[in-house]
């Protein structure tokens, strides 16, 4: 069984009492103090930063990575993209008159060897994550992973399990939790207040993913190492076909999330924010559902017992109706497409409201004009700090060891909600699940499907 302690970083119950009692003499709130501090810091005080994957997604994280750590190195697979990132890095250096060497490397293990690193990010597809991570935490690195962090529920465990024994400080990159005009937050307080009354049903809705077609082998691009991207999937040819668009259909860039090899689907891609809000907003981010159920699901590809007969297209669900029954009796249905678009409604006893990166809606949100939530509860769901800034959270919680919003234990609960749910809609069968044991219970064969066979030499060796 996965423990999930309140606060992995290992402060006691005596030391937050401590803090908070220091905290309540201060002159200014406690986010203010270390914002104030972190602007002040010597250069020779900040961490030192490693980043591995550095594709487009990293460049939208790198600028806020570096305002409170110098980067030293770059890694990817791809040559291209790791000559990119030593540059993006000593452009931002540069503009900060800061004048370091950055390295580059292939092989992400070269980068953990280094002691002077003491942060990486890992923003690599989404078969990496795990063993890049758990390997980071052991090299004694703290951890900022994009989502989704794992492959299979399995993974999880894996993660959750050497996160506490080295007791690194580890971020998901979740950022719905902290950004998008604070929205999410917002609601997540809303249900907690009981604006809504009893929650009834919560319908996550993050979209569709896309087919393909045929897609046919090519060479493999002369600066990518195909064999080590691959990792623990199995070999296969390199596929890519032109479309137009910026990626075209492939099996590599970007376009991994839609195969099951190296990813989940939309179901773990959008699954992974909106799954994680609504799990956080029942307080379910520490337990798990009852039952998963797909009520309806399309593959872009022939399927056969689970698994699909094609390998030269497409295979992750395209549309979906998944139906998942939380404690409580709450209905919570993840789908791929809704009458009020991609975001979040809650349903309760006495009102319903929308969600979603752009707007909030509904008449509990009309309320707020003359009933507002206040700073103090979203700072007390903020776990004490001030909300706004995920990537400043990470390295506000580096400093003091706590526990940023996005933590390993709550990601590995929403996750494992997404992965139960694509179990369901690949064996086409119900599932009644555990949280304690984390099984399934009432066809124990399916137990099979929490975890996958990884290629040799590219295993994650942690027992659980």
């Amino acid at each position: 069984m996965t423990q999930l302690p309140p606060n992995p970083a290992g402060n006691t119950r005596r030391d937050f009492l401590k803090t908070t009692a220091a905290l309540a003499g201060a002159t200014m709130p406690y986010w203010a103090m270390t914002t104030s501090l972190r602007a002040n810091q010597s250069p020779n005080e900040r961490p030192m930063l490693g980043c591995i994957g550095t594709g487009d997604r990293w460049h939208q994280i790198i600028g806020g990575a570096l305002n409170h750590s110098d980067g030293v190195a770059a890694c990817d697979v791809d040559k291209k993209h790791a000559e990119q990132g030593r540059d993006k890095i000593k452009e931002i250096h540069g503009k900060r008159n800061i004048s370091r060497d950055v390295e580059m490397y292939e092989d992400y293990r070269k980068l953990l060897d280094r002691k002077d690193i003491d942060v990486v990010t890992i923003v690599t597809p989404d078969h990496w994550h795990s063993k890049i991570a758990i390997e980071a935490m052991q090299a004694g690195k703290d951890v900022y992973c994009e989502k989704p962090l794992t492959l299979t529920i399995h993974e999880g465990k894996q993660i959750v399990k050497v996160l506490q024994e080295t007791k690194r400080v580890f971020q998901v990159g979740t950022q719905q939790r902290s950004e998008m005009g604070l929205n999410f937050l917002k609601a997540v307080a809303m249900i907690r207040d009981g604006r809504i009354g009893q929650v009834q049903k919560i319908t996550c809705d993050i979209g569709g993913a896309p087919g393909s077609g045929e897609i046919p082998v090519v060479a493999v691009p002369g600066e990518l190492n195909w064999e080590m991207w691959l990792g623990q999937a199995p070999l296969t040819d390199y596929r890519f076909k032109e479309t137009g668009s910026k990626y075209g259909n492939s099996r590599c860039h970007y376009e991994f999330r839609w195969w099951y090899e190296y990813s989940g689907g939309k179901m773990t891609d959008w699954g992974a924010h909106h799954v994680d809000i609504a799990s956080w907003a029942i307080q379910m981010d520490s337990s798990g559902p009852t039952s998963v159920e797909g009520i309806m699901a399309k593959h872009p590809c022939e399927m056969k017992d689970g698994w699909p007969q094609q390998d030269d297209r497409y295979n992750a669900a395209t549309e979906f109706d998944v139906k998942v029954m939380c404690p409580g009796d709450v209905e919570m249905h993840i789908v791929s497409k809704s009458k009020d678009g991609n975001g979040i409604l809650f349903e309760g006893t006495e009102g319903r409201f929308h969600v979603s990166r752009g707007a909030m809606k509904g008449k509990p949100v009309e309320d707020l004009a003359t009933n507002p939530i206040t700073e103090e509860m979203l700072v007390k769901l903020y776990k004490g700090k001030k909300p706004g800034n995920h990537m400043g959270n990470f390295f506000e919680c580096i400093k003091d060891r706590t526990d940023p919003i996005s933590d390993v234990y709550s990601h590995h609960r929403a996750m494992t909600v997404c992965h139960l749910a694509n179990i369901a809609i690949r064996t086409d069968k119900k599932l009644v699940w555990d949280s304690q044991s984390e099984t399934i219970t009432n066809d124990p064969a399916l137990n099979q499907w929490l975890s996958r066979e990884q290629r040799k030499g590219y295993e994650i060796n942690v027992s659980v």
